[in-house]
């Protein structure tokens, strides 16, 4: 498999707009084919990189349930999901993208886990680089989607609560025994620095601070009024910001 970066943190951390720069920044440093997944139910990440998005992973377990499970023209289970896989790929400029979607109807969201594990697989090996924009907490890594990451890039805002998750997430991959090559600490939207409460918790936390990103006025102003991030200009601090932890990370 690809080298693979997950990036999660809790809900409105900011993750998707980290992980369409990351995106946007390896392309420009020649890191492609990149597979992008989105592995959040609320599913925003092909507007952050502006692509539209007509088929999920979720719709094609909507679309198993109303056959009851039986596949079209006898199609062996394996073959029809890798062929579904396919037709949910988004393609662009470097990268592919796949979407997990939500479910429609009621009942488990266990299916769609099951095949992101599938596609993480079957995909894995035709891409050098994979990103994972994952849900808050980490929850498709708590059902064991992979148990192998390259980098690990946990997303905070500047807030003791936001630490709080930081240490949560760091127990649960210790809990669940995942091989993580490295991880990494993101604050994100800061204002005037670093508070001394939260610099005190990193201390004790021990993972690495990789970097941390200013609020900046412009990526409010593109998501209000729903602009692709990656059409952000060069001379965006985040965008900078973005391009100096990637060299970092080597990715």
């Amino acid at each position: 498999m690809g080298k693979l970066i997950a990036v999660t943190g809790k809900g409105g951390v900011g993750k998707t707009t980290i992980s369409a720069l990351l995106v946007r920044s390896m392309i420009n440093r020649g890191k492609t084919p990149i597979l992008v997944v989105d592995a959040d139910p609320n599913s925003n990440l092909n507007e952050a990189l502006g692509l539209k998005v007509d088929e999920t992973i979720g719709s094609i377990r909507e679309e198993l349930a109303e056959r009851s499970g039986a596949t079209p023209g006898g199609m062996a289970k394996h073959d029809y999901l890798e062929m579904k896989v396919q037709e949910c790929l988004v393609e662009a400029d470097g990268f592919d993208l796949v979407v997990m979607g939500r479910p429609e109807g009621p009942g488990c969201y266990c299916f769609a886990n099951n095949v992101l594990r599938d596609i993480l697989k079957m995909l894995g090996k035709q891409y050098p680089n994979i990103i994972v924009d994952n849900e808050a907490g980490m929850e498709h890594m708590s059902r064991r989607i992979t148990t192998s990451i390259d980098h690990l890039v946990v997303v905070s805002d500047p807030s003791l609560r936001g630490m709080l998750a930081v240490e949560r997430i760091g127990e649960l991959v210790k809990e669940l025994k995942i091989s993580v090559g490295a991880t990494h600490l993101l604050i994100n939207r800061v204002h005037n620095g670093l508070p001394d409460g939260v610099k005190k918790k990193i201390d004790a936390l021990g993972i690495p601070l990789v970097g941390t990103i200013q609020e900046e006025e412009l990526v409010r102003e593109f998501d209000g009024n729903g602009r692709p991030l990656t059409e952000l200009p060069d001379s965006s601090s985040t965008v900078r910001t973005l391009e100096e932890i990637a060299r970092c990370l080597d990715v």
